[in-house]
């Protein structure tokens, strides 16, 4: 698979006044308890193999996520997205990412939304909370990987003002 590498500039980032809504979705920063239902989603939302080659691997993913093996987790810049008592989306985001070829700063991990939720707005909803997040903290940019030919994913992103970033 290859990836493209994608920032966006906080600097004149503006948040959305007020923030969008969604009918029946509910916003709220993860926590630990959530990495059963999370590593579900997480499984359930990829094609087969590409979250993990079952739920239990897909469920150790997001706790190493937690535990920090991909960055020190951000909670306030990391969500998820509940619809009726179920989490149907999630934006995981850490302060600064491990790896060599990625920018400096806050760098989105993980999105991922139930496939039954989308194009309904719950991916924006989610990004646009990371990024309100980050700006109020005084971030300068945010980062974020993407395999190169999901134009749903790219589209979204770019719309959003993310633009390829090259080391």
């Amino acid at each position: 698979m290859d990836f493209l590498t994608l920032q966006l500039e906080l600097a004149g980032w503006v948040p959305r006044e007020p923030p969008p809504v969604i009918d029946g979705v509910e916003v709220r920063s993860p926590a630990r308890s959530d990495i059963p239902l999370l590593g579900a989603l997480y499984f359930s939302a990829y094609e087969p193999g590409v979250a993990g080659a079952d739920v239990a691997e897909a469920t150790a993913d997001i706790e190493a996520s937690f535990d920090g093996d991909y960055g020190e987790l951000w909670p306030e810049a990391s969500a998820v997205a509940i619809r009726h008592d179920q989490i149907v989306g999630a934006v995981l985001t850490v302060k600064e990412a491990p790896w060599d070829d990625t920018p400096k700063g806050p760098f989105i991990i993980e999105l991922f939304v139930d496939r039954e939720h989308r194009r309904q707005g719950i991916a924006r909803l989610l990004i646009g909370r990371c990024l309100d997040a980050l700006h109020r903290a005084g971030a300068a940019s945010v980062g974020l990987r993407v395999v190169s030919d999901n134009e749903p994913a790219l589209r979204l992103y770019r719309s959003m003002g993310f633009a390829t970033w090259e080391p």
